[in-house]
């Protein structure tokens, strides 16, 4: 089932995990705490496709330690990055020129980050590859799992990584490696959001959730700011302007480690109008007052942006496979109205691990993993999603106002009365592609210009994330049809990809013959995987770029 059949070496390991985030860490260290629990053996290699750990991992990040606390207990005598433990909560409904503050009792408390901590989730998962590298784990960064290796009976046997040297026209380059297969009785897919590997999987497997998944995009930046105006510990939370009622999103700003602030605009992937534009969105925010005070003086220093799975418990596929299971964002475990997931993914991971550690110790290979699914949906990760399994729906169906009246009065009565909500389970609808509309029924939005005090452009703001592609290689975003995107994607949409990019990928560009032609700057490109998941026609599809390639974010 490979896409080409090319002669390869091959390496075996008990386990291989794709991916160097929370979820793929935590179950490399849970695996080999195991082994050393029960005087066992086991072999397991991580693959990154980012330069190093980390490099690739974005988020706001206040994190709950609930899963590191079971994974590594004395995680603070180890020196585990949770940097600044938040010591104030805001919760703001913004106008155009001011706000109204929501006081403290009236937030469910699942909405509430007393306990928690702000710091850099990259520099946490750099923190846990360092453990799992001491008790034995293969970390492989720069490795980019291309394709998938399959057993003769169908099941999934194991990844190829590490392809280099493929030209523009598609042949082999002087620097050509077909790379490696690294094959594993049991392959864990802890790709993040909207992997190709995972995408693939899902498909060919049938794995897909009662309903489609739902994202948002988050675009985020690191700033320092002088130490007068620092606030260490204090957490912000916004919804409300710029967007209007019926699109959803909203912001975080949190102040930790030295002098850092971090803030970040999420907007909600299932908007309607083609016109809209998350990054300019997001610049237009930083200008209102209880944004701008904060980070007036200040100075950028990193920008970046991912999307996030908002689909939550309606939305969970299946979460094994013949060969493996889905861990993590690639299964979509965050919590919308929390705005956290790095906890639920660690602990999937665990989960995932103790069955493969027991099915590896029995002496099976390449079945389905049967007690994974069994132990999550046993597990406070599915207690918790449940919980706020109407949260996305609700705030979809009735727009900001009253939907998120409606969310809070739902998260109490399921903190009151155990999960019981009198809306029962509510579906989600449309996909995200899906939700668009012809840009004949909106009108374009006139945004600022960037003032480069608070406000910045898509390509000096690209130039924030360190973002780096060989030159030479195939546009690692695929379209299947220009035809398609020409006539539907610019005549219909009105070319809504050059705005739900943040990077400056895409363009309509004059092609010198009176017409338009798309443009494609992969080189820009960050890994967000908004396109694929927001181009109306599903005609873009992202795939993996050569290993190491994309972002490095620092502090991120």
């Amino acid at each position: 089932m490979a896409a080409e059949a090319v002669e390869r070496e091959s390496m075996d390991f008990d386990v291989v995990i794709v991916g160097a985030g929370p979820a793929g860490l935590a179950a490399a260290i849970r695996l080999k705490q195991l082994a050393a629990e029960t005087g066992k053996e086991i072999s397991v290699v991580v693959l990154e496709k980012g330069s190093e750990v980390g490099a690739h991992i974005l988020s706001g990040a206040v994190m709950d330690p609930r899963a590191m606390n079971e994974l590594i207990p004395d995680w603070k005598e180890k020196g585990c990055p949770f940097e600044t433990e938040v010591t104030h909560d805001h919760f703001l409904i913004l106008g155009e020129g001011g706000s109204f503050g929501v006081p403290s009792f009236l937030l469910p408390p699942a909405l509430k980050n007393h306990g928690m901590y702000i710091g850099s989730l990259g520099n946490v998962t750099r923190w846990m590859a360092t453990q799992a590298e001491a008790l034995g784990v293969d970390i492989y960064p720069g490795f980019a799992a291309s394709d998938l290796t399959y057993r003769e009976d169908g099941s999934v046997k194991g990844v190829v990584a590490g392809v280099v040297g493929i030209e523009k026209n598609g042949e082999h380059g002087p620097n050509y490696s077909p790379g490696m297969e690294l094959n594993g009785k049991y392959v864990l897919i802890a790709e993040g959001v909207r992997g190709s590997c995972a995408k693939r999987i899902i498909r060919e497997f049938k794995l897909e959730g009662a309903q489609p998944q739902k994202f948002g995009i988050g675009i985020k930046e690191l700033w320092q700011v002088p130490a007068e105006q620092h606030k260490p510990g204090l957490v912000q939370h916004t919804f409300g302007w710029p967007l209007d009622n019926k699109t959803g999103g909203g912001s975080f700003l949190y102040h930790f480690g030295d002098r850092y602030v971090a803030v970040g605009f999420v907007v909600h992937l299932n908007y309607k109008n083609p016109w809209l534009s998350p990054f300019e969105e997001f610049q237009r925010f930083k200008h209102h007052p209880d944004v701008a005070k904060h980070l007036t003086g200040g100075t950028r220093v990193s920008y970046g942006s991912r999307a996030i799975t908002e689909g939550g418990w309606q939305s969970i596929p299946k979460l094994i496979f013949p060969g493996g299971a889905l861990i993590g964002c690639s299964a979509g475990f965050v919590n919308l109205p929390r705005i956290k997931g790095s906890h639920n993914a660690m602990k999937s991971g665990m989960l995932a691990a103790e069955a493969a550690f027991d099915a590896v110790m029995s002496g099976r290979q390449g079945d389905e993993l049967k007690t994974y699914p069994e132990a999550f949906y046993n597990s406070w990760v599915a207690k918790e999603l449940k919980q706020v399994r109407n949260s996305k729906p609700l705030w979809s169906k009735w727009g900001t106002f009253p939907g998120i009246g409606l969310v809070g009065f739902d998260l109490w009565l399921n903190t009151l009365f155990g999960n019981l909500s009198i809306f029962g389970t509510l579906k989600h609808g449309k996909t995200d592609a899906a939700s668009l509309e012809p840009a004949s029924k909106h009108k374009k939005i006139n945004y600022p210009k960037p003032d480069g005090v608070l406000s910045f452009d898509r390509l000096t703001s690209v130039a924030f994330s360190f973002t780096n592609h060989s030159e030479d290689q195939p546009p690692h975003l695929k379209v299947k049809d220009l035809e398609l995107q020409k006539k539907s994607e610019l005549g219909i949409f009105g070319g809504p990809s050059n705005r739900y990019c943040p990077a400056g990928v895409y363009e309509w560009v004059d092609d010198g013959k009176g017409d338009k032609r798309f443009q494609i700057n992969a080189q820009n490109c960050v890994h967000c995987k908004t396109c694929d998941i927001k181009d109306p026609n599903q005609n873009i599809t992202w795939t993996t770029p050569e290993g190491g390639g994309g972002p490095n974010y620092p502090n991120m």
